[in-house]
């Protein structure tokens, strides 16, 4: 099968497109797919250089690529809710960047749901909703979402709106409408960031959710008064430098397939948006992982093989 495969920690130039790696079988509680479509997302270029090793650990060659969404194409032993031909999405235990793929948390696509949009559920809904639940928010609160315009940052602007808390979030300014129509306060990142978050919340910041990573953490803790429990981060590698809690690690999987199932049906109802921002042809990956690595990207880059 076609698959992007890498040997070694490095940049895009490490990503190499292979046409005969060897077709993976689904072992007990795992189902095969043949992949219709591959969200790419900040940690696959975190994976690349190897920044990321704590909680993904790489063993070489290596077929980036965490959430997909394609068809069922082979059971392995013990499997008995889904058949061959059914349409799925959910995360990979053997990388998306690929024609075929092993999953063992995956949830069925609805038919009203695209492949592409599909593919950009898994990791952004669940990496919102874990950061929301170790956030603790209550329905009142304001909490401050640096980097609310990418595809995590807009699912958990979305989330948190729907529980009744007030949302400021970071953003360029070309986004600013997008995330007024998400239903979040929109400021300027960059100089002079604190005081117009206090001009937006004059009550002050309850809690900070760190999507961006771009040296937000300093003035995240003076926003919230000092309050570093109540800040994490998805995106800062020095988190532990400054006592905040860096989330990288994911959900049980009965957990994750609830959520899955849960923003499959939001989207498909129209009360979650998800947007696409380009797609690529598999052999393109090195150059999606390089936009995405930009950090410039509104919505999801997917990779189509």
């Amino acid at each position: 099968m076609e698959a992007i495969v890498y040997e070694r920690f490095g940049g895009p130039e490490v990503l190499r497109h292979e046409a005969g790696v060897d077709l993976p079988e689904p072992g007990a509680g795992r189902v095969r797919v043949k992949v219709a479509a591959v969200g790419v997302n900040p940690v696959d270029h975190k994976r690349r250089y190897g920044w990321v090793e704590e909680f993904y650990p790489t063993t070489f060659p290596a077929v980036p690529g965490l959430e997909f969404a394609g068809t069922v194409d082979a059971l392995g032993q013990g499997v008995t809710e889904v058949a061959v031909g059914d349409e799925v999405f959910g995360w990979t235990t053997t990388g998306a960047y690929a024609q075929y793929a092993l999953a063992e948390v995956f949830a069925p696509k609805p038919a009203g749901l695209s492949w592409e949009r599909a593919a950009s559920i898994p990791v952004a809904g669940e990496t919102a909703e874990r950061v929301l639940a170790l956030l603790g928010l209550k329905e009142g609160e304001t909490l401050l979402l640096h980097g609310a315009a990418g595809a995590v940052g807009a699912l958990a602007v979305q989330l948190a709106v729907a529980a009744g808390v007030t949302v400021v979030g970071t953003a360029s300014e070309r986004n600013h409408a997008f995330l007024r129509g998400l239903g979040a306060i929109p400021v300027t990142y960059g100089e002079g960031m604190a005081d117009r978050v206090r001009a937006a919340a004059p009550r002050g910041v309850d809690a900070v959710f760190d999507a961006a990573g771009h040296d937000t953490l300093p003035v995240s803790i003076e926003l919230t008064g000092g309050a570093k429990d109540r800040i994490v981060t998805i995106a800062a590698p020095d988190a532990a430098d400054h006592g905040i809690v860096f989330s990288g690690v994911s959900v049980p999987p009965e957990t994750a397939r609830t959520w899955l199932t849960t923003h499959a049906r939001l989207a498909t109802e129209g009360r979650l948006r998800l947007d696409v921002a380009q797609t690529f042809p598999l052999k393109e990956a090195a150059r999606a992982q390089e936009l995405s690595e930009s950090g410039h990207v509104r919505g999801k880059l997917v990779l189509l093989p």
